[in-house]
């Protein structure tokens, strides 16, 4: 079975200290999402000092931004569910490992017919960065979780929640525990999952 702990960027400005930190963490970590509000050209700018510091380039994951990917020589592209540039990407880069943001079981079906390497899936539990909104209820999880694609939890997971996790998910996904935890604690975490998968 696929485990994955996909760790993703604060969305705001990436400095060096982040390097730092992503670079602690990366024996931890499967991939690193990077999701930031900073313009093509210093997103490319930061990766090159992130690989340059040793983070594997193969563990990391552009956020939409195909010139990124191409400007990099990376191999793996995220997009919000339902992007209409999904399929052009796919077209164009048939290489590229294509994921996907989803909040439906209706979004997970169509990641799968649209030949996606994974999504992430939620929220699966109350959050800080979605205060007003519901998580996903038992039957939408047991939905999604039936569709053959690896599915990747998101939303409020961390030391607490993730036992209570619903079988079935091939990793997880988030924000502040990656940016929050050290290495210690999340290969704590991973072995707290590894006893529950």
């Amino acid at each position: 079975m696929i485990i994955l702990f996909v760790a993703i960027t604060l969305y705001q400005d990436l400095s060096e200290s982040h390097i730092k930190h992503y670079c602690e963490i990366e024996e931890v970590i499967d991939y690193l999402l990077i999701r930031t509000p900073m313009t093509t050209e210093e997103v490319i700018q930061w990766v090159h000092e992130l690989i340059k510091n040793g983070f594997s380039k193969d563990k990391i994951i552009i956020h939409s931004d195909i010139n990124v990917i191409t400007q990099c020589d990376l191999s793996a592209i995220h997009f919000r569910e339902n992007d209409p540039h999904i399929e052009e990407v796919q077209a164009s880069y048939p290489d590229i490992q294509v994921s996907m943001s989803t909040h439906h079981k209706d979004g997970v079906a169509n990641a799968k017919y649209l030949g996606l390497d994974f999504v992430l899936f939620g929220h699966v539990f109350e959050t800080p960065s979605k205060p007003q909104q519901t998580p996903r209820a038992k039957s939408e999880v047991e939905g999604a979780l039936q569709i053959d694609i690896p599915i990747i939890a998101i939303g409020g997971i961390n030391q607490h929640t993730l036992p209570s996790l619903p079988n079935g998910f091939s990793g997880i996904a988030g924000i502040s525990i990656f940016n929050q935890y050290s290495k210690q604690k999340l290969m704590n975490m991973k072995e707290v999952w590894d006893g529950h998968v």
